[in-house]
């Protein structure tokens, strides 16, 4: 007797185990679906971007773009990063009003777009504002100064003096390195970017206006929603174009995904 049910012990677990594992499986591929879905809306938005048609052709000002794909559903934004404001290239004072029109309060701001400046030119100089060189950083524990030479990502403003956490997360999506202009196009511009700017956000063109020319450098932002509920989000940062591969229609910069049940 105890045979039999040592035996039935080992079957049950058996059969418990290829049922989680089928689970397991199952869950790994509808997740895999969903990224693959989020991509193909990035295609999607590229192949739209260089529409000739400019009936078809997408605006890259922000504004959403929701469609179907396969049993997926999918929403794109698209963003000119010339709208956005160039880590590299802005003032202080634009830097200054940007986080100003992010809640900052003005002395910190000043000091922030100080630091900012200080990171990214080649001078040991503390600019007369207020900001942070070598001795600054030392003075605040940190083992790291300033770089003197220009921001390589977004992310690397992280490690700028003054720039706290919850701060960096609400500038990123306003931030870019990639448009090497000293102030945003307005007409692909957020409305956080036009605050700081001072300007009010321009009329759309008429119907029989010709589309605006883009920079070819755009950030897109796709989310895929599965009929399970199962979902997914791929953020890219892209350079319109071909490059070594063949058939390319684009050079990513950034790649950013992933999936959640």
């Amino acid at each position: 007797m105890w045979l039999v049910l040592l035996l039935s012990g080992l079957v049950a677990g058996y059969a418990m185990a290829a049922r989680i594992e089928s689970m397991q499986g199952n869950g790994l591929a509808r997740a895999a679906a969903a990224r693959e879905a989020a991509r193909a809306g990035v295609e999607y938005a590229a192949l739209r971007l260089l529409d000739p048609d400019r009936t078809a052709r997408w605006a890259a000002d922000g504004r959403g773009y929701r469609l179907a794909f396969d049993t997926a559903q999918l929403d794109i934004t698209v963003r000119d990063e010339a709208g956005k404001v160039d880590l590299n290239a802005a003032g202080h004072p634009l830097l200054l009003a940007l986080f100003v029109a992010l809640g900052e309060p003005r002395d910190a701001a000043g000091r922030l777009a100080g630091a900012i400046v200080d990171w990214r030119d080649e001078d040991g100089l503390t600019q007369p504002a207020g900001g942070a060189e070598d001795p600054d950083y030392a003075a605040a524990g940190l083992a790291w100064g300033a770089k003197d030479a220009p921001f390589e990502t977004v992310a690397e403003v992280e490690q700028v003096l003054g720039m706290r956490p919850a701060l960096f997360a609400s500038a990123a999506p306003y931030l870019t390195v990639y448009s090497g202009s000293a102030m945003p196009d307005a007409a692909s511009a957020d409305g956080i970017v036009l605050q700081a700017m001072g300007v009010d956000r321009p009329q759309p063109p008429g119907p029989d206006a010709m589309p605006l020319a883009g920079s070819g450098t755009y950030s897109i932002d796709s989310r895929a929603r599965l009929a399970d509920g199962r979902r997914a989000h791929v953020s890219v940062i892209l350079r319109l174009g071909g490059n070594a591969l063949p058939g390319s229609a684009y050079t990513p910069l950034r790649w950013q995904d992933g999936a959640s049940p």
